[in-house]
């Protein structure tokens, strides 16, 4: 691995322009434009892309610790990008592995294409394994897509979108068809994401009549259910080690502002600063205990992805581990910051308000603390029975 500045793709003064246009976005609910012509600009959306084709061509493990920067930035704004750099991190885990399909999102997103992740569905536990969306063959290769997808990050501004839908007609069906279509006339994006929090994300639903797969970008099909494929672990391992670092980033962000109220807080009891109160230096200590635990896991697991370690079946309970513990650990240390802040924080202009209300977006992401637990129980205790 290179030796690795973070800061050379997200620096200060960018950070610091994306963190003050973050409570704008929340109170208004509009889509971050700005960070994202800012981010393009540093080449932030083709930094998991080879330098031969034309990207920055960071690890998996540079990109995470790039992620939790840019969300103790703007959390919102972080977990939409994460969406895009997760189809050009599949596409770096494919070629890692020799595996061609891909080259075409690499490519464009080395050209300025943001790529969407339209993969969730309503009511469909299933996830990366089932689909109830329809892909109908075409007679030139190619799918049309006819369904609906909700949680669709980056709604107002993606070009090319990442889904998969279930080929119930072809000779040797079902077959799971992971692909990509282009906004067309044949894709609806409806404006309804109102949310407590992530509110800059604008991941709104999307409906899709016939809309068409070329092709050439048709890039997987494969049986339902689990399955050993590149695309199902390439989806998994990289969406899932993003979103901890989103999470992580929050909690850091949480733990930084704690700080900062404790040494500027000053007790009318004591005459001194709450960084000298036992209680309150127990609280933030009890903070850092929780949130250190989470960078080493992380990059750990992505140095892994980035090197091809053979983990076997014990990957799933690796990946949907961290994701889960990352999202528990931040909720615990953004409630611990409130608390250490203040009735201040209660108020809606508070930056840790926002935090507290992002940070519940966690326990919707695949995978949540259900599925979490049931992989790790299986893992360990086998199949349930009968």
């Amino acid at each position: 691995m290179s030796a690795f500045d973070p800061a050379l793709h997200l620096p200060d003064d960018l950070l610091q322009r994306i963190r003050e246009r973050a409570a704008v976005h929340d109170r208004e609910n509009t889509f971050p434009q700005q960070d994202l012509d800012e981010l393009r600009e540093a080449g932030y959306l083709s930094i998991l892309v080879p330098r031969e084709r034309g990207g920055a061509g960071l690890s998996l493990a540079e990109a995470a610790v790039l992620q939790q920067r840019l969300a103790s930035a703007a959390p919102a704004t972080a977990l939409a990008i994460n969406m895009h750099l997760v189809w050009t991190g599949v596409a770096r885990v494919f070629s890692d592995r020799g595996v061609p399909g891909l080259e075409f999102v690499q490519d464009g997103a080395a050209a300025g294409d943001v790529f969407a992740f339209g993969i969730s569905e309503g009511g469909n536990d299933l996830v990366l394994f089932g689909s109830d969306t329809d892909a109908a063959p075409q007679r030139d290769g190619g799918y049309a897509f006819t369904g609906t997808k909700i949680f669709t990050s980056l709604a107002p501004v993606w070009t090319k979108l990442g889904l998969h839908g279930l080929d119930t007609t072809s000779p040797d069906a079902p077959k799971l068809v992971f692909a990509f279509i282009d906004r067309t006339d044949a894709v609806v994006t409806s404006d309804d994401w109102d949310t407590l929090g992530m509110r800059g994300t604008q991941s709104r639903t999307t409906r899709l009549s016939g809309a068409i797969a070329a092709a050439e970008h048709v890039v997987r099909r494969i049986d339902p259910g689990p399955n050993p494929d590149p695309i199902v672990f390439g989806i998994f391992s990289v969406f899932e080690i993003l979103l901890a670092s989103v999470y992580t980033g929050i909690a850091r962000r949480a733990l930084d502002l704690a700080v900062q109220a404790a040494k500027t807080r000053r007790s009318k009891k004591t005459g001194t600063t709450y960084s000298q109160d036992p209680d309150i230096r127990w609280r933030i200590a009890d903070m850092a205990l929780a949130y250190d635990a989470l960078p080493p896991q992380i990059a750990a697991l992505a140095r892994d992805v980035d090197e091809i370690a053979d983990h076997g079946a014990r990957w799933f309970t690796l990946l949907s581990g961290v994701k889960h513990r990352a999202v528990a650990m931040a909720k615990q240390v953004v409630d611990e910051a409130m608390l250490v802040a203040g009735g201040g924080s209660y108020f809606s202009s508070n930056e840790l308000s926002r935090l507290y209300r992002d940070v519940l977006a966690g326990v919707f992401h695949p995978s949540d603390p259900e599925s979490a637990h049931s992989t790790a129980a299986s893992a360990w205790l086998g199949p349930l029975e009968g």
